[in-house]
């Protein structure tokens, strides 16, 4: 069994999608379960999980009304207001609903935040707790910028399931080594409820001109710190067709970490609770 961890559906011709810039026009147009399947399918991926992409309550009925209608779509990341103090409240009712039994976790658009401390406010704190009582996981979506304060956030709820989208976005496109990203990534692998998606990487390198070389010494030093109990492939699909193909991806990640069974299923399975 393979689960890609990571992969989105949008329709910018029923939502806006403030992060989805003019460099982002090829991907400007409809994605959902039907253009997934096939191509799931022909990479040999059983089943996967769908991931936020604006913070919208909206959206993530939507994700689940999906999911309850979709076998391949085990699992679903939503948003969820985590200052609201009403979010407990908001999250059980996302749960009853339609599909509701496969939120599996909640993420944030946390690097689009002006505040590289937002994740250290009390109110993100209380929701943060919130989730935690849900027993749901938390996606961190943060860049460098923001790991100080991710690192806290893991720190003081040991007991909530964490995992850094996309390796935090390392700056694969400036070289072999980011060691401002190294220095404050390399702490949360010393924190067990912490783990890291292998997904996003390609994007973070030139579009056209990567390379699996360019790529092999961030997959492996994640590995290294996290061991691949701790790590999941996601294909970020469809950003990623932005530089390569749903199976490119796939075989990029194989090819460097092998056929490591927690890798491309376990460890999501575990950390998200998929049961079906």
């Amino acid at each position: 069994m393979i689960v890609d961890s990571h992969h989105h559906f949008w329709n910018p011709a029923q939502r806006l999608y403030p992060w989805m810039g003019p460099e982002l026009n090829a991907i400007r147009r409809p994605f959902g379960p039907d253009d997934l399947a096939p191509i799931a399918a022909n990479a040999g991926v059983d089943r996967t999980v769908l991931v936020q992409t604006v913070s919208s309550i909206g959206e993530t009925v939507e994700f689940l009304a999906i999911a309850a209608r979709h076998r391949q779509v085990a699992g679903v990341v939503g948003w969820v207001d985590l200052t609201d103090v009403d979010v407990a409240t908001t999250i059980e009712g996302l749960r009853s609903g339609d599909g509701g039994d496969k939120l599996v976790g909640v993420r944030h658009q946390v690097h689009d935040e002006a505040d590289p401390d937002w994740l250290r406010r009390d109110d993100v704190q209380r929701g943060l707790a919130a989730v935690e009582e849900a027993g749901l996981a938390y996606d961190l979506l943060v860049r460098t910028r923001e790991l100080p304060a991710a690192h806290d956030a893991a720190r003081g709820h040991p007991d909530l399931r964490f995992v850094i989208d996309h390796a935090a976005k390392p700056r694969i496109a400036d070289g072999p080594r980011d060691t401002e990203w190294e220095h404050a990534i390399a702490p949360m692998a010393a924190l067990p409820n912490v783990r890291c998606k292998l997904s996003g990487l390609v994007t973070e390198a030139g579009w056209e001109t990567w390379t699996q070389e360019q790529l092999e010494p961030y997959i492996t030093r994640v590995l290294d710190w996290f061991g691949p109990e701790r790590c999941m492939f996601g294909s970020d699909w469809p950003v990623c067709v932005l530089a390569a193909s749903y199976s490119e991806v796939l075989d990029t990640i194989r090819k460097v970490a092998g056929d490591d069974e927690d890798v491309f299923a376990r460890t999501a399975v575990r950390v998200y609770g998929l049961t079906s």
